[in-house]
């Protein structure tokens, strides 16, 4: 594989958001539909939950106009740091900056026209008890809109782990496969998670968008791949040099049988409102 672990970085340096805005080559496409659909409420009140480095806070602090106030919300020290130098160059004074999760930030009830989150429900500690946060500080008929991938995600890739996994593993691990899988969102999930927490959904878009890599040994020594995938893929096989040379000898048959390794990613925008 020529990488034969996934990328140790801290998450936590400047050194590393200095280079992360590579990395929404992944997340940029869940952001463009978000935008693509979102409300833009003129002179409202706008929170980003799980904002990062700040690509939707930006975006809408200028695109909902200088009227308008952005309060970006993460506990990410380093990645605030970046979003703060980014405010600071596009001179947008209508964007603060929270450094919290969102349920310790300590924002007021009923408060925002528009909540926004772009690949975050995927990563929420407790979906449920966010959720339910975003409900409290929405206005009344507030809208929660997000985007984020679900189950199907990378699902060719997926395949040919299992099929390499039934040759060489047990079943115990071909079900921490299957769990590993299972634990991103479906829309019917989503949608009843939104309901359950009060708000009424609206509309539903689902678009899938297409990564695309010469072969598998590509594949495995992508940078993005290394740093956000390969530990969670690693974690499932008990033989991890075994399956893995397995994994890069099947994938790349796959991508010359194909002429490239094709992996599709189900994007799914959610746009809710709170009822009054």
């Amino acid at each position: 594989m020529g990488a034969s672990s996934p990328t140790e970085v801290d998450i936590s340096t400047d050194e590393f958001c200095r280079v992360y805005d590579e990395l929404p080559l992944w997340s940029a496409p869940f952001g463009a539909l978000l935008l693509e659909h979102v409300p833009l409420p003129r002179g409202g009140e706008v929170l980003d939950v799980g904002a990062g480095t700040g690509f939707l806070s930006v975006e809408l602090a200028q695109r909902c106009g200088a009227a308008s106030r952005v309060v970006a919300v993460d506990p990410w020290s380093a990645a605030l740091r970046r979003l703060r130098s980014r405010v600071e160059f596009h001179n947008l004074a209508n964007v603060e900056l929270i450094e919290s999760p969102l349920e310790d930030a300590g924002l007021a009830a009923n408060r925002f026209d528009l909540i926004v989150s772009n690949l975050g429900v995927n990563n929420f500690a407790d979906p449920a008890r966010a959720v339910a946060e975003c409900f409290r500080v929405a206005k009344p008929h507030g809208a929660f809109a997000l985007a984020t991938n679900t189950q199907g995600h990378m699902q060719e890739f997926y395949e040919v782990y299992a099929d390499v996994l039934k040759g060489v593993g047990t079943p115990a691990v071909l079900r921490a496969l299957e769990e590993h899988i299972a634990r991103r969102t479906t829309a019917g999930a989503l949608v009843s998670l939104l309901e359950t927490a009060g708000f009424e959904v609206q509309d539903t878009i689902e678009r899938p968008f297409a990564m695309r890599f010469a072969d598998g040994t590509a594949l495995l020594n992508h940078h993005l791949v290394r740093l956000a995938f390969l530990p969670d893929w690693m974690a499932v096989s008990e033989d991890v040099d075994g399956v893995f040379e397995s994994l890069e000898r099947r994938l790349n048959e796959v991508a010359l049988k194909r002429g490239e390794l094709r992996l599709s990613v189900p994007m799914l925008y959610v746009k809710a409102e709170k009822r009054a």
